[in-house]
């Protein structure tokens, strides 16, 4: 069993999901499960300076061995958690060995079934190691995949003298999936130049381009009182509510009727009774302007539906998620050429693409750490058909250690 997929069928089984509504950080204390156990293993590798801090982000740093001067400190970055949207606790992964191209069936759930026609990358996996959860929870390869493939790198470069490189910087952070994986990093304490998120889906892809994202809350102040005698005062914030969910665009900016560079508007949380009522979205476009006018609309909306309930109040609250960071790598041409040629070298055609969402390299891009996206080889994730190639794994671990060689030979 190679290197890269041991730790992920170590990593996948502690239970790591985040969770939106909390408001500790992290936002689950399980998630320091697994970060401690990366740790040990780090220092187990004789890298003698990772640690956990107090806010559940691991820091470890591979020194130099190479004798130029100036080489760029570069950091390699995943997170340990994983998505609230299906449970991550007692997975039980299946390593599915030299698939053979059929269906897929979960054996603890048999309506989940991965069939190539509705996983276009499958296509590439034939005679590959497949892995998958049982049926019942996700997988975990977003991130743990990522965090699999940096610790397989980091010992391959801790081990082999051979490998000439600057000093290496390791990151992993919590609470990516609800938004939050950066909210108490120290970039200063990290002390790196230039950073790679390691969480993207298909080999040989890495992404420069991400949506721009912001959170908008609504919520609704309605006028209660006994049902009984509710006439003419009653103001329902739940009907409220309503009104303004069905006034939504029913064909358009909503994730299930937009691709590519198209935007949306997401209702991903309601909650209240008759007199108070939260609405939570999220809203995304790639360019900051489209954001500001999807807000718009969402408050035209609002105010529209209001006028309709005069006794009532609202409050439209707009909270900053991410920014694209293609506007901050554009200046930095040299991170994404030398990933470009880290990929070449392991015998990929590297392919540049735009994410439909956010990693935590969108945030650290802005606070200073230029940080693009490259591969992990996770698909579906968020979800239990969710699966990885044990060979895409192994590709990733080259990757990121030719990358380490390629900032060395071009300093």
């Amino acid at each position: 069993m190679s290197s890269v997929l041991n730790r992920f069928l170590s990593y996948v089984q502690v239970d790591t999901q985040s969770d939106p509504q909390s408001t500790s950080f992290p936002s689950t204390e399980k998630q320091r499960d697994l970060s401690n156990q990366l740790v040990v293993e780090l220092q187990e590798l004789g890298i003698e300076d990772a640690h956990l801090d107090e806010h559940g982000y691991v820091y470890a740093t591979i020194p130099a061995n190479s004798n130029k001067e100036n080489i760029p400190v570069i950091c390699f970055c995943s997170h340990v958690d994983t998505s609230p949207d299906v449970t991550g606790a007692n997975v039980e992964p299946i390593v599915h060995q030299k698939w053979n191209g059929s269906d897929i069936i979960l054996p603890d759930d048999n309506e989940q079934v991965i069939r190539l026609s509705e996983h276009p990358d499958l296509k590439n996996q034939i005679g590959n190691d497949i892995v998958t959860a049982s049926g019942t929870t996700l997988l975990g390869a977003d991130n743990k995949a990522g965090v699999a493939e940096i610790m397989a790198a980091a010992e391959i470069l801790v081990t082999d003298s051979r490998i000439k490189h600057g000093v290496i910087k390791i990151l992993f952070t919590p609470d990516e999936e609800v938004g939050r994986g950066t909210e108490k990093v120290d970039l200063k304490k990290l002390a790196a130049d230039f950073g790679y998120t390691v969480d993207g889906e298909a080999v040989g892809t890495m992404e420069d381009e991400t949506f721009s994202a912001d959170g908008v809350k609504i919520t609704i102040h309605g006028v209660s009182t006994h049902p009984g005698y509710a006439i003419g005062k009653l103001e329902n914030a739940l009907k409220i509510a309503g009104e303004i969910l069905a006034a939504l665009p029913k064909d358009s900016l909503s994730p299930e009727t937009t691709e590519g560079k198209e935007g949306f508007i997401h209702p991903g949380h309601i909650e209240g009774i008759q007199e108070k009522v939260v609405i939570d979205f999220i809203v995304r476009d790639f360019d900051e302007a489209g954001l500001h006018e999807k807000e718009a609309l969402l408050k035209s909306i609002l105010d529209q539906v209001m006028t309709n309930y005069p006794n009532s109040k609202s409050e439209f609250k707009v909270t900053e998620q991410y920014r694209n960071m293609k506007e901050i790598l554009a200046k930095y041409p040299q991170v994404i050429d030398n990933a470009t040629e880290a990929m070449k070298r392991s015998g990929l055609n590297p392919i540049t693409r735009s994410i439909r969402g956010g990693t935590d390299g969108s945030r650290l891009s802005f606070m200073g750490l230029p940080c693009p996206n490259i591969f992990a080889g996770e698909h579906a994730f968020h979800s239990r058909l969710e699966w990885v190639s044990v060979q895409d794994m192994e590709k990733a671990v080259e990757v990121i250690v030719n990358l380490a060689q390629v900032w060395e030979e071009r300093s």
